[in-house]
């Protein structure tokens, strides 16, 4: 073999992880730190693809050998070009075979000492679910409840703040997810990402926690948006120690007003968005919920929103997940004043 293979384990030995596969492959998840160096387009790759399925295997080798060197060979005279003959990298593509190997072959006959990991992308990915199906069962998960708006994000942010000494850790699963977990949760000009590069980021995210202190996260579901939480993880936040936050209609109303403001100059789109609520309330309730958007009564909107469907929605769904809510200890929040929850994370 003209090149040398490497697993898992050795990734931090290397100078560089370079991913080979194509931009959209890389987009949707990679390696932690890897660079892209695709051997095929997205569009070549499915040239390839389909001449392999409708022609011949070996008209599309022929073809695609012929791209994969074309690209190799603009790579050398570009991001490879100045690298002293010390340079070692890591090379990956889906699964480790042609794309990563054929890579491999060319910069080993340069003189560098390129390896190949064995299994893939396919082989991180697999490792990155199994650790996730494991690692959130190591913590202690101190769980922030309350209902909609009652400020669980704002006060995770200011435990987040106060954390000077490292007492205190959060686990910021909205962020991840790019997403407010709920019905109108999407953020503005933004889109979540993968599954697949969430729970990369979960991954190190968990793996940066100290087991042995415990760490303050919002209750969710097991969905945020369109992203899935690990099962281990929902179990591990079911199970965990409850904060309950009890704050009055009038306070989480102005709290959500500011927080979703962006509905406030495209109220179009927050209609548009409400009619996923049609199955729960009916063409009445959501007729009237479009009148007070479309007269600019937001406050009443957003009040009835959380009294009609929020609140009802989240009893029945913390009755049924967290048993330890009974428990909770009661935090009392007569604003959501950043002061205010900057107490509270200190009486933490």
């Amino acid at each position: 073999m003209l090149f040398r293979t490497a697993n898992l384990p050795q990734l931090g030995e290397f100078d560089e992880i370079i991913d080979v596969r194509t931009p959209a492959e890389f987009a949707e998840d990679h390696i932690p730190g890897a660079i892209n160096c695709p051997v095929l387009s997205d569009e070549e790759r499915i040239a390839v693809g389909t001449l392999y399925k409708q022609v011949s295997p070996f008209e599309a080798r022929k073809v695609g050998a012929a791209l994969v060197a074309k690209n190799i060979a603009q790579h050398l005279q570009t991001r490879f070009r100045d690298h002293p003959k010390s340079w070692c990298p890591l090379i990956y593509c889906w699964r480790g075979g042609q794309r990563s190997g054929a890579m491999c072959i060319v910069l080993a006959q340069v003189g560098w000492a390129a390896h190949k990991l064995e299994g893939g992308y396919k082989t991180y990915r697999r490792d990155v679910l199994d650790k996730l199906a494991i690692l959130p069962q190591q913590f202690s998960l101190r769980v922030i409840c309350g209902v909609t708006g009652s400020g669980k994000s704002r006060l995770l942010a200011a435990i987040a703040d106060n954390d000077t000494d490292n007492k205190q850790q959060i686990l910021d699963l909205e962020s991840l997810a790019q997403h407010r977990g709920s019905v109108l949760g999407r953020l503005p000009e933004q889109t979540q990402p993968s599954q697949k590069w969430f729970d990369n980021a979960l991954l190190q995210a968990l793996q940066k926690l100290d087991p042995t202190r415990p760490v303050y996260i919002e209750a969710e579901s097991n969905k945020i948006g369109t992203i899935t939480l690990p099962d281990a993880l929902v179990n591990a936040m079911h199970s965990g120690e409850c904060l309950l936050l009890e704050t009055p209609l009038e306070v989480r109303v102005a709290g959500l007003l500011e927080d979703y403001r962006h509905y406030l100059t495209n109220p179009e789109t927050l209609i548009e968005h409400l009619r996923v609520l049609h199955r729960f309330h009916g063409s009445k309730q959501l007729e009237h919920w479009t009148a007070l958007i479309r007269a600019g009564d937001f406050p009443a909107l957003v009040a009835e929103l959380l009294t009609l469907h929020y609140d009802p929605s989240y009893f029945r769904a913390t009755a049924r997940h967290y048993p330890q809510l009974d428990k909770a200890r009661r935090i009392r929040l007569t604003n959501l004043l950043p002061d205010t929850l900057g107490e509270v994370a200190k009486n933490l």
